[in-house]
């Protein structure tokens, strides 16, 4: 039976917006089609700003993590999926720590806890779109202007949701988040890689012969230097000494940040084809034998994400408290928190002292030089990043069905059984609790190392961006695989549980 939380938003949940699943078989084209429609209106709405604000006034109060959140100041993708992340994370703590109690293997608590995570989700889009208002992130607003701001937020909000439903419930490929996610990453990488319109200035000292200008893409850098080695374009400057561009000044995109996004990228792979292997038989056909893969990223990159979501809060809350309750920094309880300083050139505000300075990325390998606490700001941000992720782990085994106990029933009730093993429950788990909680464990605390070590280092996005970027991707070529699989009669074996 659901418990009372959940039967307290049983009545919002009966007026939500709802997508309905498909009563049919939905094709892998027709899965194509939707999940290319949500991405381009999603790509619609990062560009189409919000009537009646200038975002060149007031307050980026998420400047920091806007990739991993999928979201566009000043546009209708304000909030991003942070609503929706936020929204996840207290459902799951909450049922992780047993303070509402639910039955995932109930069809009504299951419906019941997914349906109260898009209440939720709602409630956090108008939390979020009043805070940000409220906190004068576009600078002072008439009470008009206000609602009409709020209005239009809370709207995308829902859009937003229905959009990440959509696709979940079966008609398009994956999930709206890492969907989302992806292509925001993915932009931002290609931007840093190739942006050929802005110009880096090179002077004395650090280019004896002249000044001259560079793309700040430095692939598109390492082309118009490569071009002026062979006298290509000569008018627009000399030959620039590559070992330059090996740095450059320590904030433009660089061979050294180039080669730290290869490496991430390459270690991502690698630890996707990490696994432990438990062979299986079907117990109704001895010759019929299979393995169930548990991957060294068990987890996915769930641990990452919701560790991003947190930090992203108190970042935010972090701001709006400081804005309005402690902009002197005269409150000492405030002020473990978080005390911000304006950024002369952007929107930004930048954490100077407590919680919030260090769960905001380190801007880059130079950070440890250019910033007074540098190196304890990269040790506890690498700290945080690395246990939230390894804790996230080991919660998200218990509450989302992948526990030992989940899968050893799955399994037999595929009717699969292990050779040599009795077919039993209890004997099953016994077996699978030797690796699952080991392995995810591992899995989680080795994407926290990634994660952080790729922030600190710098790379062409966040390190957590990076790894999310290529995990979803892999994922998408092994559903796709999955799919086109399905759709040749193969369903059977490629279906059931990742089973291969």
């Amino acid at each position: 039976m659901p418990s009372a939380f959940l039967r307290a938003l049983s009545p919002f949940v009966r007026v939500m917006p709802e997508v309905k699943a498909p009563d049919r078989e939905v094709s892998f084209r027709e899965k194509m089609v939707w999940t290319a429609v949500i991405l381009i209106l999603f790509l619609l709405m990062s560009h189409i700003p919000l009537y009646g604000v200038d975002k060149t006034v007031g307050t980026d109060y998420l400047w920091a993590l806007r990739v991993i959140l999928a979201s566009t100041r000043g546009t209708l993708m304000e909030l991003g999926i942070g609503p929706i992340v936020t929204a996840g994370l207290v459902m799951q703590l909450l049922s992780g720590s047993k303070i509402i109690d639910v039955d995932f293997g109930d069809p009504e608590d299951r419906a019941m806890f997914t349906g109260g995570q898009k209440v939720l989700a709602l409630i956090m889009t108008a939390f979020q779109a009043i805070a940000y208002i409220v906190g004068n992130a576009y600078g002072p607003l008439g009470p008009e202007a206000a609602l009409i701001v709020f209005m239009q937020l809370f709207i995308a909000g829902i859009i937003v949701i229905m959009m990440d439903e959509l696709i979940q419930k079966g008609w398009g490929l994956g999930s709206g988040v890492s969907l989302f996610i992806m292509t925001n990453v993915a932009g931002q990488v290609m931007f840093n890689a190739l942006n050929f319109v802005d110009l880096e200035s090179i002077a004395p000292p650090y280019y004896p012969e002249a000044t001259t200008q560079l793309p700040k893409g430095i692939i598109a850098a390492l082309l118009a230097n490569t071009l002026r080695f062979f006298g290509i374009g000569t008018d627009v400057g000399p030959f620039v000494p590559w070992q330059w561009l090996l740095i450059r000044d320590g904030f433009s995109p660089s061979l050294f940040t180039l080669v730290v996004t290869l490496i991430i990228v390459f270690g991502v792979i690698w630890m996707e084809t990490v696994r432990v292997e438990i062979p299986l038989q079907y117990a109704k056909y001895r010759g019929m034998k299979a393995r169930y893969p548990i991957k060294l990223l068990y987890t996915s990159n769930i641990p990452v994400i919701l560790a991003q979501a947190l930090f992203a809060n108190i970042l935010f809350f972090g701001q709006i408290i400081y804005t309005n309750f402690n902009s002197a920094g005269t409150n000492p309880l405030l002020n473990w928190i978080g005390v911000f300083q304006q950024d002369p050139d952007s929107a930004r505000m930048i954490a100077t002292e407590g919680l919030s300075r260090y769960v905001t990325p380190p801007q880059g390998l130079f950070a440890v030089v250019n910033e007074a606490d540098g190196l304890i700001h990269v040790i506890v941000y690498a700290a945080l990043m690395i246990l939230l992720c390894w804790g996230f782990s080991k919660v998200w085994v218990d509450i989302s069905g992948i526990a030992p106990r989940d899968v050893s029933r799955q399994l037999l009730n595929s009717g699969y059984i292990v050779p040599g093993f009795r077919r039993s429950e209890k004997v099953l788990e016994r077996l699978l609790d030797r690796y699952i909680p080991i392995v995810a464990s591992l899995g989680g605390f080795l994407v926290g190392v990634l994660a952080a070590a790729a922030d600190v280092a710098g790379a062409l996005a966040s390190g957590t961006g990076i790894l999310l970027m290529v995990s979803i991707i892999k994922q998408y070529y092994e559903q796709i695989a999955k799919e086109q699989l399905a759709q040749m009669g193969g369903e059977g074996v490629a279906g059931l549980l990742g089973i291969l």
